[in-house]
């Protein structure tokens, strides 16, 4: 099994035949995905490689029954976008577009709360993939295969890094959730995802600097998961005060700084690597136990 995108999972992909669409689809296509269209209102008929444009979202999902979104929009649409999404009942919207105003996906995020049908990944995120099964987003596809391992990350590269050290063990499903101060898919809702997943033994969580994820997700972790959890928090040299990458990673006095999140993952039993290789070796040590 795997969370929430598997081989079943029909994309399409709003914002397809732009450079970036175009580009990440192709990488989606060649990854075994199955992309069954695009939209773009004034590239209606079109095609990409042989895949159809459509006028809307929902256009798209009745043609193909397509049931998860790939948004490659410029910020200043992806409000419009990610509505429209909802809107036509899209159960998996994921956008991977950097730099949305983060009042715009506060808008857009408690829009698809009210509507009940629609999980966001997202914004700023590389997406999720199921390895050997399906990959919505700009996660390589061949730096690891498929296993039991569960992952969670507000790190994009630091997803890519956990997924090649231990490409011999492999994972069930990755999900880059992000790192804005508001997502609309968090560590609990993976871990959640992960507990409920009979085909995933482990769970690995990255996590950094700034806000109090890591420390909610703790608190969730010893309340409601059973399966072994390691973690890494990225940040420990980051100094106070300032935004480091993500726009979420903003450390005051000592809110939300590498020390007190891993002091809290520690506090429930997860075990905390210093440095992603040691994480990835704390999970192998699990894993061939």
């Amino acid at each position: 099994m795997a969370i929430w995108l598997d081989e079943n999972s029909k994309i399409i992909v709003q914002g397809m035949t732009g450079s970036e669409g175009t580009k990440h689809t192709r990488r989606m296509v060649a990854s075994g995905a199955n992309v069954v269209g695009g939209v773009n209102a004034k590239k209606t008929g079109e095609e990409v490689d042989g895949i159809p444009v459509f006028a809307s979202v929902a256009d798209a999902m009745a043609a193909t029954g397509a049931n998860v979104s790939v948004l490659f929009v410029p910020p200043r649409f992806t409000k419009d976008a990610v509505d429209e999404a909802v809107d036509a009942g899209m159960p998996l919207a994921v956008v991977i577009t950097e730099g949305v105003p983060v009042h715009d996906t506060a808008q857009f995020f408690q829009y698809a709360q009210n509507a009940g049908s629609t999980r966001i990944i997202g914004p700023n995120c590389p997406g999720i993939i199921s390895p050997g099964k399906s990959n919505a987003g700009i996660i390589p596809a061949d730096i690891t295969r498929a296993g039991r391992i569960g992952l969670v990350s507000k790190s994009g590269t630091l997803t890519y890094q956990m997924m090649y050290e231990l490409r011999d063990i492999g994972f069930s499903t990755c999900v880059g959730i992000g790192g804005d101060p508001i997502i609309g898919t968090t560590h609990i809702d993976c871990l959640a995802a992960f507990q409920d997943d009979p085909e995933t033994d482990a769970i690995v969580m990255i996590g950094e600097i700034g806000g109090d994820a890591e420390e909610r997700a703790a608190a969730f972790i010893k309340d409601n998961v059973t399966k072994p959890v390691v973690g890494y928090v990225a940040g420990f040299t980051a100094p106070e005060g300032k935004t480091m990458g993500h726009a979420g990673a903003i450390v005051s006095g000592s809110a939300g700084t590498a020390a007190a999140k891993q002091e809290a993952l520690e506090a429930v039993g997860v075990k905390v690597g210093k440095t992603p290789s040691a994480t990835a070796a704390l999970m192998r040590e699990i894993m061939t136990s």
